[in-house]
């Protein structure tokens, strides 16, 4: 069974010759294949050559696109609130964030994905893995969810004080957030994706009020629109941080696969989603970056316990770049003896 019939069958329930396993490696993925994570970031052929690397040399079953949360900035509105670093992703700066002046988001416009963009430089990468991998790899698009993009572009600091103080910008600013996401979606897909991530971070930081207020209806416009124009893509949502209280809400949305972060309670989590694929869980710091080949294969073994056949071992969220590499084989290990 080949990699993209895995998640085709752990998604319907299908038999599987055993578990997907679909770690998050991207700063590890850079370190492990000797080049700087920034090079990583700007340069769509080295995401590629560092992905198809882990992908045939761990033999985990997806290649991910996932990288910073400065590409749709950027792309939007300069560069003026981004930092850059030597070897780290770019990072936003929210003392200049794109949208510290709230007046400036009528002058927005959707990005044009031009080939010198850093949106475009993600499916560059895409293309790439794809002839390279083949049609039988899996291939994960992302892009910024609503809540995240508005954040890196107001601040998370200003975006939260927004939902009371001018909760008609935060509307606004969400929509235009979540009008980029389609777009990107849409692009990717044509790249050759077969699954679309959405990380929305930022929402781990709501509670339930705001978060059934504001947020998960832009999120359902996003994936709605992916589920009714590419029936045949997979959708995936990151939201890093403790998520449990707002598990009632984000199970309404048509997403195949969630990934949950190891501060959230993964089995409270699946008695509410019920059917769907659950991912992750584990805990990047303690057992990942920290523990053990055995500690790390023992978690996997109480998540999978938890959700059944419908998960895919994951860690929470992203694997650390120095984490030992057996204890990333010990994920691999567990889902080739399950």
């Amino acid at each position: 069974m080949n990699a993209l019939e895995r998640v085709r069958n752990t998604v319907a329930g299908e038999p599987v010759d055993h578990l997907c396993c679909q770690p998050m490696l991207m700063q590890f993925a850079a370190s492990y294949s000797g080049m700087k994570f920034i090079d990583y970031t700007k340069d769509g052929r080295k995401m590629a050559e560092a992905q198809l690397r882990v992908y045939r040399e761990f033999d985990i079953d997806v290649l991910l696109t996932c990288s910073d949360p400065a590409r749709e900035v950027i792309d939007i509105a300069g560069e003026g609130s981004i930092e850059w670093f030597d070897n780290q992703g770019p990072a936003i700066q929210e003392e200049r964030a794109a949208l510290a002046d709230k007046a400036r988001l009528k002058e927005f416009r959707m990005p044009d994905l031009h080939e010198s963009g850093r949106m475009y430089d993600r499916i560059k990468a895409e293309t790439i893995m794809r002839r390279e991998a083949g049609p039988n790899a899996s291939i994960c698009g992302w892009v910024e969810g609503p809540l995240a993009l508005a954040a890196e572009l107001r601040g998370i600091n200003r975006i939260m004080v927004d939902f009371t103080d001018d909760a008609g910008f935060a509307r606004d600013l969400l929509h235009f957030c979540a009008d980029v996401a389609i777009l990107y979606a849409d692009a990717q897909v044509e790249a050759g994706v077969d699954t679309i991530g959405m990380s929305d971070a930022a929402s781990g930081l709501l509670g339930p009020v705001l978060y059934r207020e504001f947020i998960v209806g832009e999120q359902m416009r996003v994936f709605r629109h992916i589920k009714e124009k590419h029936p045949q893509i997979f959708t995936r949502q990151h939201m890093c941080g403790k998520i449990t209280r707002l598990a009632e809400d984000f199970a309404t949305l048509p997403v195949d696969i969630y990934e949950i972060d190891f501060p959230s309670d993964l089995a409270r989590i699946k008695q509410v989603v019920g059917d769907r694929v659950l991912s992750g869980n584990i805990s990047t710091i303690t057992d990942v970056f920290e523990g053990t080949p055995e500690r790390v294969y023992e978690s996997v073994g109480r998540c999978h316990a938890i959700c059944g056949k419908k998960f895919i071992v994951n860690c929470g969220c992203e694997v650390p770049p120095h984490s030992p590499v057996e204890n990333v084989r010990a994920m691999v290990r567990y889902a080739k003896e399950h």
